[in-house]
């Protein structure tokens, strides 16, 4: 079964495909519909649609606390990933990682087997030798780099 945020992730991911990348929502009125409190609608907000991930989202005071979310204009692959590693911090979880690689795929820039095998040399188990407190770092190294060969190889 899916993870909650996930299907919110969905639907949201939906409503943009819908109405030509842009989608208002009303947080209570998701929350409701999923059957949550709207707290978990904003962690999907600010972790899934972040401007890195090729996304503004806009709070609206008032009116029912709409929230306005745009998908920002394709730009060429190498653009895009050139983008989202000037975006990247210091350190990377794995599950940040995954959210990066979905929306590679969702946008055409990545195909599902250079994913895997992205996600495969990212993951926790692949960074099991390592001290905790150093996977972020060395996770976000290894991925800028994955990054930066795609675009060498575009």
């Amino acid at each position: 079964m899916a993870r909650l945020v996930d299907v919110i992730e969905e639907m949201i991911k939906q409503l943009l495909d819908e109405n030509q990348g842009v989608a208002v929502i009303s947080r209570s009125v998701l929350a409701e519909k999923v059957n949550c409190v709207p707290s978990q609608i904003t962690y999907v907000l600010s972790t899934r649609f972040t401007n890195g991930q090729g996304f503004i989202v806009e709070s609206r005071r008032g009116g029912g606390g709409q929230i306005r979310i745009s998908r920002i204009q394709r730009l060429a692959s190498t653009d895009y990933l050139m983008h989202t590693i000037n975006a990247l911090g210091d350190d990377l979880s794995q599950q940040e990682a995954e959210v990066y690689l979905r929306n590679f795929m969702d946008y055409g820039i990545v195909t599902d087997r250079q994913a895997a095998l992205i996600k495969a040399a990212i993951s926790d188990n692949a960074l099991s030798r390592l001290e905790a407190d150093k996977k972020g770092a060395v996770r976000m190294d290894i991925f800028k780099n994955m990054l930066v060969s795609l675009i060498a190889r575009s």
